[in-house]
């Protein structure tokens, strides 16, 4: 397994992919946070806050997440060297897991460096340190667990197809739907019961809860249950070449 991680690691590197993903992550979130006039901008704004950096984060993340991991497998498939993975004494869920953990690694390296962020903002605070730390953190932790939620739908989309644009494709697609589409099925119930328990299953509403700062077991457990599902759903979907 961690001869699987390493790999991939190293697959990122060698290959440019992750210095590119980490470049325009940073790059996209500098621009409107210091350069792009608008409300975005911390310096116009006016206020010591990270907030646009953890709204912008989701949506930059929604298309380098899966253009990351879309390879993951479909590269795989489409150069027949996955037989040959699959012959080594290694259970599919521990290659999936190492697939898995080389992509939310990739995220996580790139989330670091915006600590400059945190300390420029926290500096000019007026006084020095007028930041919301608790819900700073927060917002860390759910942009972090939010990413690997991406990376295992990316996983997942690229163990069904050797096409890695259709892999990207789904990929968007199914991160899309978790990040805000369940908030706009619930926007059309009717019950506010029913509004309320749909929202639920999105990962926005748990995003957002994070953030504020609580670290809530529900949260955190709504982020870990659904990489787990979709790490199971990728063993799956690679056995299914078995039956």
């Amino acid at each position: 397994m961690l001869t699987i991680y390493l790999r991939e690691i190293r697959g990122f590197f060698s290959s440019l992919t992750g210095y590119i993903v980490m470049v325009v992550f940073l790059l996209l979130n500098s621009l409107f946070m210091w350069v792009f006039s608008g409300q975005m901008n911390i310096l116009e704004n006016g206020y010591s806050t990270l907030d646009t950096l953890f709204s912008l984060a989701p949506w930059v993340f929604l298309f380098l997440v899966p253009a990351i991991s879309m390879r993951m497998f479909s590269e795989e498939k489409r150069s027949g060297t996955l037989e040959l993975l699959f012959t080594r004494p290694v259970r599919e869920i521990e290659i999936v897991s190492a697939k898995f953990a080389a992509a939310w690694t990739l995220v996580i390296l790139s989330v670091i460096p915006t600590f400059v962020f945190y300390v420029s903002v926290y500096l000019l605070g007026s006084p020095p340190g007028n930041l919301d730390i608790g819900g700073t953190w927060g917002s860390y932790i759910g942009l972090i667990c939010l990413g690997g939620i991406y990376a295992a739908i990316g996983i997942f989309a690229s163990s069904l197809t050797e096409n890695q644009i259709v892999a990207f494709i789904v990929a968007v697609l199914f991160s899309f739907l978790f990040y805000l589409g369940f908030s706009f099925i619930a926007s059309a119930a009717i019950s506010g019961q029913l509004t309320s328990t749909i929202e639920k299953f999105g990962i926005d509403y748990h995003y957002q809860s994070i953030s504020r700062g609580v670290i809530d077991s529900r949260d955190l457990v709504y982020f870990f249950t659904v990489i787990f599902l979709f790490l199971q759903l990728t063993k799956i979907s690679l056995q299914s070449r078995k039956w």
